[in-house]
């Protein structure tokens, strides 16, 4: 069976190295960044070469292309997408109109990256932002300051990015938006009540908790747990993600390498699967940090095995054809609020 990690490679392309190591562990999946982007051309050979190396045509490949500030495959070689919260300022003018603009964007957003070999964009993100929150953090990257709209976006985004070939993963798990701090750089603690969390935070994530995959925050919430991080924690995923939320898909952790978590990568990648997490994401590793963290992986299994499965069974075959129609309707949709 796989390993339940997700693996990218330091340079544009594969090195041998990396080959034989991708060949010998064999990872559930892979994730690609700005630098095997250089052209649509370079990603498809990339993604072609990582299934190669694990034998497995279906292997996911991963990307974090959301529009506005976080994308991968950036323009003027790529199509520009707007931010999430431009959704949410449309609206406010026409709910109508949001919604088919924002499932028209999840649609382009899914045949961008499906075209080019990638099978999994890890959008839609579901944190209800608050005002004392840092704004680097989420800002403009959230639909809207209501989880009932961005509920409603996001889930138009996740029916657009399926009918373009792509599978959406819910983000981050059970919320981000209280964070004061960046979990890039430390360790986030959120000390709101259970009962705001329930009402506020984790309604997003019960309205589309039929998604099948989503990714855990580095947050640490101390009305649930005193000690250890959403991703670390086995009273989160179980009573909250699992329980409260009701999501039963496939669980990434959010980025190992991230300054939240503390310990060796080894830990690290073990606690964050002995909590309940399915597979484990491992960003921007050299190759020395790939082995190390390998020590303390285990392949897929049981349940994790059955979710993941699940998840890839949701991919849909596509019509490859031109997308500037759509582009343009795009556009005009959102011309109100792209002034």
């Amino acid at each position: 069976m796989p390993l339940a990690a997700i693996f990218d490679c330091e340079g544009p392309r594969a090195s041998a190295e990396e080959k034989a190591f991708f060949k010998d562990v064999d990872p559930w999946g892979f994730i690609v960044f700005a630098r095997h982007c250089a052209s649509a051309d370079e990603l498809r050979a990339h993604c072609d070469e990582l299934r190669a190396c694990v034998g497995r045509a279906d292997a996911p490949i991963l990307i974090d292309q959301e529009g506005g500030r976080v994308v991968r495959m950036k323009p003027p070689t790529f199509p520009a997408h707007p931010a999430p919260a431009v959704f949410g300022d449309l609206w406010r003018l026409d709910p109508t109109l949001a919604s088919e603009a924002s499932r028209l964007n999840g649609y382009l957003l899914g045949r961008l990256v499906s075209d080019c070999g990638v099978t999994v964009n890890c959008i839609p993100m579901l944190d209800v932002p608050q005002a004392d929150a840092d704004p680097t953090v989420i800002g403009d990257r959230a639909y809207a300051k209501h989880g009932d709209i961005i509920a409603s976006l996001a889930k138009a985004a996740c029916e657009g990015l399926l009918a373009g070939g792509a599978l959406p993963v819910i983000k981050h798990l059970p919320g981000h938006g209280r964070a004061l701090c960046d979990s890039h750089h430390q360790l986030p603690r959120v000390s709101a009540r259970r009962e705001d969390l329930q009402d506020v935070d984790f309604a997003p994530f019960r309205a589309l908790r039929d998604v099948r995959m989503g990714m855990t925050a580095h947050v640490l919430y101390e009305a649930y747990d005193s000690e250890r991080c959403a991703t670390l924690s086995p009273r989160i995923i179980e009573e909250v993600i699992r329980g409260e939320i009701g999501f039963d898909g496939l669980l990434f952790s959010d980025d190992l390498k991230m300054k939240a978590l503390g310990g060796s990568l080894e830990a690290r990648m073990r606690d964050s699967l002995a909590a309940g997490g399915d597979v484990a994401l491992c960003c921007n590793f050299t190759m020395a940090e790939k082995r190390e963290v390998t020590k303390g992986a285990g392949a897929l299994s049981g349940k994790s095995t059955a979710r993941a499965a699940a998840a890839l069974d949701e991919l849909q075959a596509v019509e490859r054809g031109e997308t500037s129609e759509a582009y343009s309707r795009l556009q005009a949709l959102l011309a109100p609020v792209l002034v």
